[in-house]
């Protein structure tokens, strides 16, 4: 989460044609292995030619609820609602996936509060918590307030950058469609053949009088047995002129993945320090070191290599638990990755954030979407278990450089 100063229906079990600017939609990897060792090949996900599709093989829907009272005993789909603290009221779609769980806030983007693999969290809970939606959610400098990080979070659409006035107008840090609530929403699981699928989808719109009119509708898919988690989103301009479109994955690494030593591999062709801070930790950007006290975020601003479909990826990875936490997404669409890293106490945490523009859109580089214009952007979030999982990947980043 970058902090900047101030300046001057959706249950429809069709899946359609995606098209992101020209780039291929297909190309990610399911949570498990790649189709190829050692090169920079990724299966597509949910179709015959992944790993995770129909891994319960000829006959699994048959034998699974043989061994099964109900099928929620291993993958289900609950709409759940917290009480307590400023957590109260925030609706959830709470999705088990055998060993995987994560959550889809229904009141913020259907963004993932957490992941949580074998019983033990992967991603990040910052120092306010679990939050629903708050006053200060785009309330300028108190909008940091509404920073929770979880698994990923969604950054966008006028501006991704920190709080900013810009030609008089302030926009609040990371933008709003992080705390837009869904519409539309629905929720699914069911077998296709052998191959059981969990689905969650729904539609946020970002708008005012007399100015902008985005729509985003979200799509979020798993398969019972797979480890990865499909993320297909539209967004469309449904005004009349052209106007800024920002668009940020915010995904983020925290403890107990997070330790010191826990490294990001990453193909990568170049990276830029945002500041003299970052500039200081050049060499060591990619390994996490011991927490210190008041340490200063670092941001980067990476682009990644790719395979000639354009396809890439990032890791998180812990070597002493053997566990790594992996997104994959196309540099057609998302042709950078800001990395953040921060050391400091209580505040330690690793985020891979994919994004059309940089850290600094709006205030800096920036996409225009036209009147009427649609695009589709597809990324996959996965754990990877074991040894061999993070000795393939380092040979996927070196066969994609």
């Amino acid at each position: 989460m970058e902090r900047m100063k101030k300046a001057g229906g959706a249950n429809d079990r069709s899946t359609a044609a995606d098209s992101s600017n020209g780039a291929a939609a297909t190309g990610f990897g399911a949570g498990k292995a790649q189709t190829e060792t050692g090169s920079c090949r990724f299966g597509n996900v949910g179709s015959d030619e992944s790993p995770a599709a129909g891994i319960l093989g000829e006959g699994g829907r048959k034998r699974l609820l043989r061994l099964c009272g109900s099928i929620e005993q291993v993958a289900s789909v609950r709409r759940v609602t917290f009480e307590d603290g400023r957590a109260a009221g925030l609706r959830c779609a709470l999705v088990k996936n055998g060993p995987l769980e994560f959550a889809l806030m229904l009141d913020k983007c259907l963004d993932p509060a957490w992941l949580s693999y074998k019983g033990m969290g992967l991603t990040l809970l910052t120092k306010p918590g679990l939050q629903g939606r708050n006053p200060y959610d785009t309330a300028g400098e108190e909008a940091v307030r509404s920073i929770m990080g979880g698994a990923m979070f969604t950054c966008g659409f006028e501006n991704i950058h920190g709080c900013q006035t810009i030609d008089g107008v302030e926009y609040p840090t990371h933008g709003r469609i992080r705390t837009t609530p869904a519409e539309k929403v629905g929720m699914d699981a069911f077998f296709e053949g052998d191959t059981y699928k969990l689905r969650v989808s729904g539609e946020m719109r970002e708008a005012r009088i007399f100015g902008e009119n985005l729509v985003l509708r979200r799509r979020v898919e798993s398969v019972y047995g797979s480890r990865e988690i499909v993320f297909t989103d539209e967004v469309e301009n449904q005004g009349f002129e052209p106007q800024p479109f920002c668009l940020l994955y915010h995904c983020n690494a925290g403890y107990p993945l997070l330790e010191p030593g826990a490294r990001l591999i990453l193909p990568e062709k170049s990276c830029m320090p945002r500041d003299e801070a970052a500039e200081k930790g050049m060499e060591t950007r990619k390994v996490m070191g011991e927490p210190k006290d008041g340490e200063a975020e670092q941001v980067f601003q990476c682009v990644p290599a790719a395979d000639p479909a354009g396809n890439t990826f990032a890791a998180v990875v812990n070597d002493r638990l053997s566990f790594g936490l992996c997104i994959r997404w196309n540099v057609g669409s998302l042709p950078y990755m800001t990395l953040w890293k921060s050391g400091a106490s209580g505040d330690y945490a690793m985020a891979m954030e994919p994004t059309n523009c940089g850290f600094s859109g709006r205030a800096g580089k920036t996409e225009m979407l036209k009147a009427m214009e649609k695009r589709v952007y597809r990324f996959s979030i996965s754990v990877l278990d074991g040894k061999e999982e993070l000795e393939r990947i380092e040979k996927e980043a070196s066969a994609c450089v």
